[in-house]
């Protein structure tokens, strides 16, 4: 590469560009096999779906004195999780692979267990317990794809960052039942 330049020979990049198009985004460039990432990434999007299922059930078996709130937040929760779903199996057919989403393998492909709990309390635990569970396997997802495929490595970034608002979520709703609090204000951050 010449002092000053960012690409030594357009006509070459034109050339590898119209080289393989079938494999859509995944180029040359690429330096990670795109079906293992693909296998990574489903895993990721197996975990979201079961957030998204346990979210949704304990959204609607709350029941107690905190019900709304909490239910609230699971429902909140829920849906921020579907969009980490989506956004996943986007960047999988990006790869050139298709999204797992196979009902009869999921819990077992998930990192996150589904536990349903027996009240409010157990309820809010489980799903801090997911939380932590997705943000040591998202920051592992991370070190894996490295600076090898800054696109996937990105999503996770962000979704990591929602995960870990999530699991402070669950603190400060555990926090304030505890202390009996219903005035809205959770513990100092």
């Amino acid at each position: 590469m010449a002092t000053g330049t960012f690409l030594t020979d357009v006509k070459e990049l034109r050339r590898r560009a119209r080289q393989n198009m079938e494999r859509g985004a995944v180029t040359e460039s690429y330096e990670l096999d795109p079906k293992k990432v693909v296998d990574v990434l489903n895993a990721a999007l197996a975990t979201e779906i079961v957030c998204v299922l346990r979210y949704k059930r304990h959204f609607f078996a709350a029941k107690g004195l905190n019900k709304d709130a909490v239910a609230a937040e699971f429902l909140q929760h829920a849906n921020e999780e579907q969009g980490h779903a989506d956004r996943i199996a986007e960047r999988i057919t990006q790869l050139g692979g298709e999204p797992d989403l196979n009902p009869a393998t999921l819990t077992a492909r998930s990192h996150s267990e589904y536990v349903e709990g027996d009240d409010l309390i157990s309820m809010i635990k489980e799903n801090l317990v997911a939380e932590r569970i997705a943000i040591e396997s998202y920051t592992e997802i991370i070190r894996f794809l490295g600076n090898k495929d800054v696109t996937s490595r990105r999503l996770i970034e962000e979704i990591l960052g929602n995960e870990e608002e999530h699991a402070n979520d669950m603190l400060d709703l555990i926090e304030k039942i505890a202390d009996g609090s219903s005035n809205g204000k959770g513990r100092d951050r």
